[in-house]
């Protein structure tokens, strides 16, 4: 099931507001994989203030839930991973699937699952990662972020979602430090707009995190 490339957004409630990353065709040879719950984000696909009710999506059900899942692509997905157990992609798809209807926990084990079958695979782990933060387990997503950096050191949705996980787990200095950073590292990328303005609401609302 090819999907085209799309956009991540991940929510970090720390300072009671929400940050949306939108990024697109980050690398189109890799097979389609997904980050957190969507957020509302600017026009152009920056970030921006208005994002700051998103959080809906991560807490549980409600007015911005997904729909509710085909059973029937389950289980033809399901099926297919059953009678081949080596097919990483497969198991791809299920956690892409649970992902985009907010199933976080079956989305974690279908990711782990592929990551089983091939381990190199920082796409697959960072979306693992944000499975695990949006399941309010940050400090396990923070762990992941780091394993993906340690196979592709320039990812630029694993430097962001490490900053989100920080947030979460109450270290906003740190995540300022990782989104400085990363824009550093892509100072001209327009997926980045409007980071540094979070960055500014980040060390306004942590009394100056530097």
């Amino acid at each position: 099931m090819k999907r085209e490339p799309m956009v991540f957004a991940v929510a970090g409630m720390v300072f009671g507001f929400v940050l949306g990353y939108m990024a697109a065709n980050f690398d189109a040879s890799a097979p389609e994989v997904r980050s957190v719950a969507a957020a509302p984000v600017e026009p152009g696909g920056s970030l921006g203030p208005s994002a700051a009710s998103a959080g809906a999506a991560r807490r549980g059900p409600g007015p911005s839930a997904a729909p509710a899942i085909d059973p029937n692509e389950v289980k033809a997905l399901e099926s297919l991973a059953a009678r081949d157990k080596g097919n990483a992609q497969v198991r791809i798809e299920l956690g892409n699937l649970y992902m985009d209807h907010q199933s976080y926990d079956e989305a974690t084990r279908w990711y782990r699952e592929a990551l089983v079958v091939n381990p190199s695979q920082p796409d697959v782990i960072v979306d693992l990662g944000a499975c695990l933060v949006n399941g309010g387990k940050a400090k396990e997503g923070l762990a992941e972020f780091e394993k993906a950096l340690a196979q592709a050191p320039n990812h630029k949705k694993a430097l962001f979602n490490k900053g989100i996980a920080l947030m979460e787990s109450g270290r906003p200095k740190d995540a300022v430090a990782v989104w400085e950073d990363l824009l550093k590292r892509f100072p001209d990328d327009p997926q980045l707009q409007g980071l540094r303005a979070q960055i500014a609401r980040v060390r306004s609302g942590a009394g100056g995190a530097s």
